[in-house]
């Protein structure tokens, strides 16, 4: 039985690309790691596969309480997939829900947090959930905000863009490691190098540099254009669509961009997007 290092995000904040560099770099493959089985080796904490195993009815039937009752048991069953550290994916927030913890801390061994400037965030999720822009930036200003259980996945409670990030990064914890999206960009041998010396690993420059090479985003795109994403949802066009850092600049009206400072401005002059 293993401990879960939770792989965890806001919505399109670069949680697959991590989850592929993790499969590149442990697994080792001669060429990318088939984004279609990431789900193997790095788990879902919403995949309702898990919460099935206590209740077998389809999980579009549970109710957000259900959910919540179940998820400490899906946690705990989830140690043990593997004898050690057990990698899990997950949207929300290190909060409450309703009393009822979003993240068990029984079982957690530590988390990998990936941040993105939430201008940045808006559009791709926009395009994500095949809603405006105005609609994403509301969405990222809520409190309550999740989403919508399926038969497919339960619902995540992810809360605003800025109560997630604090939620998972206040106070420092030396078991969370927090890596920027566009660190990620720019200087991934010394960012996804971080990654591997927090797991306690010290691979050779060369494997690190295969792993990385292998999970870029060029190669995830050519990947799902070739044999599509099981985790595209319907109301988007790719789910690898453009992979790139201030993209904002060019598509976000000033008031857009206005309003998702004015809603964040303390989270983002904390990881420099002010």
């Amino acid at each position: 039985m293993g401990a879960i290092i939770w792989l965890a995000s806001y919505p399109k904040s670069g949680n697959t690309w991590m989850r592929s560099f993790l499969h590149n770099l442990l697994r080792n493959p001669q060429d990318s790691y088939d984004i279609n089985q990431l789900s193997d080796f790095t788990l879902g904490d919403s995949q309702a596969r898990w919460y099935q195993i206590f209740d077998p009815r389809p999980a579009g039937d549970y109710t957000m309480d259900e959910v919540r009752r179940l998820r400490p048991l899906v946690h705990r069953e989830m140690t043990k997939a593997y004898p050690d550290s057990v990698f899990v994916k997950t949207h929300n927030a290190l909060i409450e829900d309703e009393g009822h913890r979003l993240v068990t801390p029984e079982v957690t061994a530590g988390a990998i947090y990936v941040v993105r400037d939430p201008r940045d965030v808006a559009i791709s999720y926009s395009h994500h959930r095949g809603k405006s822009i105005d609609d994403t930036i509301e969405l990222m200003s809520q409190i309550g905000a999740c989403t919508v259980g399926n038969n497919v996945n339960v619902y995540e409670r992810m809360a605003s863009w800025s109560l997630h990030v604090e939620s998972w990064t206040e106070p420092v914890r030396a078991q969370h490691l927090v890596v920027r999206y566009e660190d990620m960009l720019e200087r991934p041998v010394k960012s996804f190098g971080a990654v591997a010396k927090f797991l306690g690993l010290d691979p050779p420059r060369a494997r690190l540099d295969k792993a990385i090479k292998l999970s870029s985003f060029k190669v995830l795109q050519t990947q799902e254009r070739r044999k599509g994403f099981v985790e595209r949802p319907d109301t988007a066009a790719a789910f690898f669509r453009e992979g790139k850092a201030g993209q904002w600049r060019k598509t976000l009206s000033a008031a857009q961009i206005a309003r998702i400072e004015q809603d964040h401005a303390v989270q983002m002059r904390r990881f420099e997007y002010l």
